[in-house]
């Protein structure tokens, strides 16, 4: 009876999707539809209370500024800088500029908080400037492919703070404990990048012109302002001295700092990072405000606590259960954005993973690493859109150049089970 029931309330939502209803309204809808029929409890009520109270906590307020912060950014040139800063230390590196993109998206990614922008502000600068310079296309474009999904995993994160709301752990823990995997995942990106520029020596174009060192610090002048931003927001946070809304308030007026030095905060960008950030945040919150009415919904319905018990029945080790979660997800990732992920899902998993003894912050990191994958996967990666948009290539093509950073992004989220301290030590030695 329990899986008819699961089965009818799936039909509902993807019904409500193929006719093209809002994720938010969808899954609100299926919510209703199950409170209406398998309780007798009335949803109407139900409904009103928890939309306004998943829609006005305190915590939330961190996304529409992060938002904010990132569109504002976008708008400036900040990539731009980034990218004449980075490319004269990278010389003598194998792979050369090949590591802008890894390095570039890292920064940016501190300061961005989504990972399309991400991809979409460093590959502007990078991708002419690589094909210009003779790199070739598929490494380019993989590893911009690759370093951009960091925009999900570096704090400030959106998708975790969408998590941490979901989960209610503090959102300041998730957000220091994805530093160190986000630098373990740049890192084995540009451990790839050297190895195979070892291994094909004569596809990496040679130096044109030699930078002396005090060139090469002149040129690093063009970092201070994203690395000041960077030293504000998280420092901040790391230090106890803000909390996350708290950081994300700062670096609003760090950004619009940096774009009016820079010459490139006028009304109209003002205007069009308000409303970019205004529409993007109606959105999320849309979506977490029915996801929190279905999450309602199921918990008088009893669906979590009986998966809950069905999985621990299957005596899954913790490992088992991270396995073939990955695998939900990375197939969940074929046909949905990371966000709409989350909170579909959640509701359900939390319960079964509390049970299996999983720390919950970990565990969110873990969430991202997975989500991180579904971005460079076919059909719905959304890093593969934002890629076929700049570059006009077909998407399996750009998925193939994609497929080696998810293999390492498989090979962090292992390094990170075995090692879970690579995500817990940070968080530990925060000052409370």
């Amino acid at each position: 009876m329990d899986l008819l029931i699961a089965a009818a309330l799936v039909v509902v939502l993807l019904a409500f999707l193929a006719g093209g209803v809002w994720i938010g309204l969808a899954l609100a809808g299926v919510g209703y539809v199950g409170m209406l029929l398998f309780t007798p409890r009335s949803p109407g009520d139900a409904m009103a209370v928890t939309i306004w109270g998943s829609s006005s906590g305190w915590t939330l307020t961190a996304l529409p500024l992060f938002l904010w912060m990132g569109e504002i950014l976008f708008r400036s040139r900040l990539s731009e800088d980034m990218f004449k800063g980075l490319s004269p230390w990278l010389e003598r590196l194998p792979g050369r500029l090949l590591h802008a993109n890894i390095i570039g998206c890292t920064i940016f990614a501190a300061v961005s908080g989504s990972s399309a922008a991400t991809c979409a502000t460093v590959g502007k600068i990078t991708l002419p400037e690589l094909r210009k310079r003779g790199y070739p296309e598929h490494m380019a474009i993989g590893t911009l492919a690759g370093a951009g999904t960091l925009g999900l995993l570096i704090p400030p994160s959106i998708i975790m703070i969408v998590y941490g709301v979901a989960a209610e752990v503090s959102i300041a823990r998730l957000f220091i404990g994805g530093v160190l995997p986000a630098l373990l995942l740049a890192a084995l990106f540009m451990g790839w990048v050297i190895l195979w520029a070892l291994r094909h020596p004569e596809q990496v174009p040679p130096i044109s012109v030699r930078t002396t060192l005090p060139q090469k610090l002149a040129a690093s002048i063009s970092l201070l302002p994203v690395l000041l931003l960077i030293v504000t927001v998280l420092g901040s946070i790391y230090a106890g001295i803000a909390t996350a809304t708290e950081a994300a308030g700062l670096g609003v007026v760090g950004s619009m700092l940096i774009a009016l030095l820079q010459r490139s905060l006028h009304w109209s960008s003002f205007r069009d990072s308000l409303m970019g950030a205004t529409r993007l945040y109606c959105m999320i919150a849309l979506i977490l405000s029915g996801s929190s009415f279905l999450t309602l919904a199921m918990g008088y319905i009893g669906l979590p606590r009986q998966l809950a018990a069905w999985v621990a029945s299957l005596g899954l080790e913790p490992g088992s259960l991270l396995l073939v979660l990955g695998v939900l997800f990375i197939v969940l990732g074929c046909f949905l954005d990371g966000i709409s992920m989350v909170v579909l899902t959640m509701a359900v998993l939390l319960p079964t993973v509390t049970a299996a003894g999983i720390d919950l912050i970990w565990f969110g990191v873990y969430i991202v690493l997975v989500v991180e994958m579904a971005q460079i996967t076919p059909p719905v990666g959304f890093n593969l859109f934002v890629l076929q948009g700049m570059t006009g290539r077909q998407m399996t093509e750009i998925a193939r150049y994609a497929t080696p950073y998810f293999v390492l992004m498989c090979v962090a989220v292992t390094i990170t089970y075995w090692f879970p301290g690579i995500v817990t030590w940070l968080p530990a030695k925060m000052i409370h």
